[in-house]
């Protein structure tokens, strides 16, 4: 029997006084995660920026690795997993969450705020900026609080513009792609993703995975392809041990065939082909050019 869980739709409420709502964790005060490992979703478009660190994105149908911080904007409805825990090493996190339409239902339809309502229908397939954008708003976003309730709306509207305008980002889906959820879904997904999570170190089998969920396993592989837009259950396990073989690969000194294996593949050849799959590199080169970047 698989274990019931409460709808993972996130609860927002802004604090009075202001239409969006802001939180900040920080490393110095104990509390530096966003403590929310699990599948979730919720009406709210979502601006993250963590200051420095390395950790997983996993946003719709898209998993990846970053490094040295990370900022990104989530659209509404758009299931993710929380972006940080113990081991991502960040000195502080700032989360924004705000409706699309907290400024008024037309505010971002007039022809000053054009360009912000574009960004917001480019959310919908997650968005992560990089370069200067990403160090240069990141420090802003962490000042937001120290201002005055106007202030901090203004700055913030000008942030929303200066995203808007920056061409250093790049989607994460799909353009174009949808991700829709059922309450029961969201349920078997948060259960699917978690379970991966903690085992994927191992062989997990599909008899496994249905059994989890209370499915057949004809009927689990419909369900995880339309899930995870076309992919396999097999492949996203992959693709999850190659993401964190990137992270190993960066922040550690063992050998290319150790994190092999500490990622759960059994075959040295098998993860060398599903890496450069995955990252269009061999591992050896990923990281040899991390390193050129470092120096």
């Amino acid at each position: 029997m698989s274990r019931i869980l409460k709808p993972a739709l996130e609860k927002i409420s802004p604090e009075f006084g202001s239409s969006f709502s802001m939180k900040q964790y920080f490393e110095s005060t104990g509390d530096k995660q966003n403590h929310q490992p699990f599948w979730h979703f919720h009406p709210e478009l979502e601006l993250v920026f963590v200051n420095g660190g390395s950790g997983k994105r996993h946003i719709g149908n898209h998993l990846s690795y970053f490094n040295r911080g990370d900022l990104i904007l989530i659209g509404s409805n758009l299931p993710h997993y929380g972006f940080t825990d113990r081991l991502t090493g960040n000195c502080a996190e700032t989360v924004i969450q705000m409706r699309k339409d907290f400024l008024g239902s037309d505010f971002f339809q007039v022809p000053e705020m054009k360009a912000i309502g574009q960004l917001f229908e480019r959310a919908k397939s997650g968005i992560s900026f990089f370069g200067k954008t990403k160090k240069e708003i990141g420090k802003r976003l962490e000042q937001l609080p120290k201002n005055n309730p106007s202030k901090r709306l203004v700055e913030f509207l000008q942030v929303l513009h200066d995203l808007a305008l920056s061409e250093e980002y790049r989607l994460l889906n799909a353009v174009g792609f949808t991700f829709e959820v059922q309450q029961q879904d969201n349920d078997r997904a948060d259960i699917i993703y978690g379970y991966v999570r903690l085992h994927f170190q191992r062989p997990i089998t599909l008899k496994e995975i249905s059994e989890k969920v209370n499915m057949t396993t004809p009927s689990f592989c419909r369900f995880f392809k339309k899930l995870s837009a076309g992919k396999t259950f097999t492949q996203f396990v992959n693709e999850f041990r190659i993401i964190h073989a990137c992270k190993l690969l960066v922040e550690e000194t063992s050998s290319i065939t150790e994190i092999s294996f500490i990622c759960g593949f059994n075959n040295f050849s098998h993860f060398s082909r599903s890496f450069r799959q995955v990252t269009g590199k061999s591992p050896s080169e990923y990281r040899k050019d991390f390193k050129r970047v470092l120096e």
